[in-house]
């Protein structure tokens, strides 16, 4: 993949995600929509990112010079991570998706360790099981927060960049791996929420409408109230959708349940050679 590749790819990742979202999405959730400007410019800068950090890990496939597919993965520490992947659906079935993938894996050949997360897709998961990796189905909580049921959170404070060293240090004993710069990404996109005391460290990213979109912390009761935290900041009365849990961090769904938010079925995690992370809850392209 080069530069001049990235707003090509870009175009079929938002396409394909957004046509997988219409045909499996159930009509207790809000309407799937195509990926908006402003997250767009947020992929832009992540797989930008990934093609300096990763450029072996970074793919596309061309059909007579036009990009029709690619993938881009990352390698942090001792973990492969795949951030993204998608074939433009009129050329899919064809085993483009299979050549990207043995390209995009071969950047992870001296990993212990593989992660990522995955659409309910069975073309797209049946190419996952057969490169070796176990799936575990991930679960969604969508709803309105019940305001009455928000408890009182303590000793959680804001976080800056100068808690890096301490995230990168409960990413280790929570996935087995750091995010290191990702964590630049994370920040300049969403508010941090970080609480570290005897009883407990962790940490949060918050997008705008109040939805955890990364947890981590080194209990459960900690990561609980990471969650609470960023629920809290979410506008009443307004649907959330809280993405990405796993049957590992059923702590995450117990505040869904509180909060009373409904539970549904979405997707895989993906891993090679782990168990999922967890108290965790991953980020959908970061992990």
């Amino acid at each position: 993949m080069r530069e001049e590749d990235l707003e090509a790819f870009g175009e079929i990742t938002a396409t394909s995600y957004f046509e997988v979202d219409a045909r499996t999405y159930q009509r207790a959730w809000p309407d799937p929509v195509r990926r908006p400007p402003g997250r767009n410019a947020h992929w832009m800068r992540r797989t930008g990112r990934a093609l300096a950090t990763d450029p072996g890990g970074c793919w596309v496939a061309e059909v007579d010079g036009e990009v029709v597919g690619g993938a881009v993965s990352r390698v942090r520490e001792l973990m492969w991570i795949l951030a993204s992947f998608a074939v433009r659906p009129d050329q899919q079935g064809r085993g483009i998706g299979t050549q990207l993938m043995a390209a995009a894996m071969h950047h992870g050949r001296g990993c212990l360790r593989g992660m990522f997360a995955a659409s309910a897709d069975p073309g797209a998961v049946r190419r996952y099981r057969l490169a070796g990796f176990d799936l575990h189905p991930q679960m969604l909580l969508t709803g309105v927060v019940d305001r009455s049921a928000i408890p009182v959170v303590e000793r959680v404070r804001e976080g800056t960049a100068a808690d890096v060293e301490l995230m990168n240090s409960v990413d280790r004993r929570t996935r087995g791996a750091a995010h290191l710069d990702d964590h630049d990404l994370l920040l300049d996109q969403f508010r941090l929420v970080v609480t570290d005391h005897t009883t407990g460290s962790g940490y949060a990213y918050v997008d705008d409408d109040g939805v955890p979109v990364l947890v981590a912390a080194t209990n459960r009761r900690t990561a609980s109230g990471l969650m609470w935290e960023a629920l809290a900041s979410s506008t009443p009365g307004a649907q959330v959708e809280v993405r990405h849990i796993t049957a590992a961090n059923a702590w995450a769904l117990d505040v869904g349940l509180a909060a009373r938010l409904a539970i549904y079925t979405n997707g895989y995690l993906c891993v090679r050679q782990m168990k999922p992370p967890a108290p965790y809850v991953h980020h959908g392209s970061l992990l």
